[in-house]
């Protein structure tokens, strides 16, 4: 009578030592949360299962116990190949900690590789990661000595450098929906996202692994469309029936409609930014946008671009994408980053990174953690921290043009804004353009080599790549160009020959009123 339902517990008991478990979600939203509780649980309790290799494309967490970090304990866990960490710092430390291997590769090419696993295909063969700590030339994405096998490798087709990123088999795929009938039809019409369900579904049986689906409700046979079936039945194995606490549409809210599709919410109830350090940058930054344009936003700083273009009534002139699948749309932030507002579409993502792959955004907007002369930029790992690079690399290789996003000092910053005027009232406590950066997650000179056009957005300075090194192209009014830029730099950019004052219009109350 009830078909492929089961429990929780029931259902990670099919999960065995050593198994490779494959574990979907973005952030906060798709995450099967009552899943993972459920292996943690049986873990402490009864010390398996033991020895697992984790995957993931995107990172999955709430930064505290939620979502990925619920798997981190030494001994449940052998292996890590993610596309993010920083939202799961538990696992986070167990590899800087070189308790278990640990390896970082972007987010696309993870989302691919269910594909190629699924079609029994070798692996993903692609130039997203060529001089990037992805390289083998570099780290290969092993993030700590004890990680020593190599998963990607460089090679040459039609005189061309590639990355190939190896298959494995999937041994369990856990994934999330909204709906099932008895016999495992998902649906996901309360989800934010269908990111690569059925993709990782279809690696996972064509590798002789099982698929656990959890679900908000159980409905009855036969009274959805086709259409509506994401997953179906033929690739699901049994269904969990989630406790409603374990079953919000992302970890930030518990079901918001305009992220789904159920409604249009108007884009007035979205506040607009104090004049402040981030509103200046998210000001700068808009100015680059083009009539038309298909664009990605980077979380954290990049966020404000967004809020900037409905303060400036320019929405309806571009596309804002998300690499989690949605088109179209006014993205959301924090542990809802993934989902957006009123969007026209929703795709997979691993179509999403197709498109991004090939080149198909004209500009993307990413933050910075550091910067290098060579124009390189670390944003996955940098002292004690472990972020790891999500979408980045895909991303900031791939895009016509990227502007970088970010304060330009760190720990501290505060500034006063008078007269149309930039004052720093005190400096952070880190220098954010250093000599070499510790990681590169995106490399300058790959830039360089295909002539991407590459800025780099601060609230007193602006930067672009140019032939190979940085280039101060713009200035702060009120800001001393020894004082607050040189000095607090660990290396002198190339000074413009031409270095212009930022527009006082980004410094003013208001809107700016100067769309191009």
């Amino acid at each position: 009578m009830n078909g492929k339902i089961i429990n929780a517990k029931e259902a990670v008991d099919f999960i065995k030592d050593g198994d490779t478990v494959a574990v979907g979600g973005f952030v906060g939203m798709g995450h099967p949360e009552e899943l993972t509780a459920a292996i943690e649980k049986k873990f402490l309790e009864f010390g398996n299962p033991q020895n697992l290799t984790i995957v993931y494309a995107a990172g999955q967490g709430d930064g505290k116990e939620k979502g990925i970090n619920h798997l981190a304990h030494a001994g449940l866990v052998k292996r890590v190949i993610g596309g993010h960490y920083g939202l799961a710092p538990r696992m986070g430390r167990l590899a800087l900690e070189n308790k278990i291997e640990a390896y970082n590769f972007p987010q696309g090419v993870i989302s691919h590789l269910y594909r190629e696993i699924a079609g029994g295909r070798a692996g993903v063969i692609t130039h997203v990661g060529l001089k990037t700590f992805v390289d083998p030339r570099i780290s290969g994405g092993k993030l700590n000595i004890k990680t020593t096998e190599d998963l990607v490798s460089l090679i040459e087709l039609d005189g061309q450098e590639k990355l190939f990123y190896k298959s494995f088999p999937i041994n369990a795929a856990i994934i999330r929906g909204t709906s099932s009938d008895r016999f495992g039809n998902i649906s996901m019409e309360k989800e934010a996202g269908s990111l690569e369900v059925l993709a990782m579904a279809q690696a996972a049986k064509n590798s002789k692994g099982i698929v656990i689906a959890q679900v908000e409700r159980i409905v009855e046979d036969n009274t959805r469309s086709p259409w509506m079936i994401e997953v179906p039945s033929i690739f699901v194995d049994y269904v969990v029936q989630s406790k409603r606490e374990n079953h919000w549409q992302t970890f930030g809210v518990e079901y918001n409609p305009a992220f789904s599709g159920e409604v249009k919410v108007p884009s007035s109830h979205i506040p607009a930014l104090e004049l402040d350090e981030r509103k200046i940058i998210s000001r700068r930054a808009f100015l680059e946008l083009k009539g038309s344009s298909v664009v990605n936003l980077g979380i954290g700083m990049p966020e404000g671009v967004a809020i900037i273009a409905n303060e400036e009534n320019a929405l309806d002139l571009i596309k804002i994408t998300v690499e989690a699948g949605a088109i179209g749309g006014i993205p959301a932030g924090g542990l809802s980053f993934g989902a957006a507002f009123n969007p026209e579409a929703i795709i997979d993502q691993p179509y999403q990174f197709d498109f991004y792959d090939g080149g198909g955004l004209d500009i993307a907007f990413l933050g910075m953690a550091q910067t290098d002369s060579f124009g390189n930029v670390n944003v996955s790992k940098f002292g004690s921290k472990l972020a790891g690079c999500g979408g980045f690399i895909n991303i900031s290789q791939n895009a016509k043009e990227i502007v970088f996003c970010g304060t330009f000092t760190s720990g501290g910053l505060e500034v006063d804004i008078k007269d149309a005027k930039l004052f720093i009232r005190n400096e952070g406590q880190h220098k954010k353009f250093i000599s070499n950066v510790e990681h590169i997650t995106f490399s300058g000179e790959y830039a360089s080599e295909k002539g991407s056009k590459i800025m780099y957005v601060t609230e007193r300075a602006v930067f672009k790549l140019s032939a190979g090194k940085l280039e101060l192209i713009e200035i702060a009014p009120g800001i001393d160009l020894e004082k607050d830029i040189i000095s607090q730099m660990y290396f002198k950019p190339v000074i413009s020959k031409d270095l212009k004052m930022m527009r006082r219009e980004i410094f003013l109350n208001g809107k700016m009123n100067i769309l191009r």
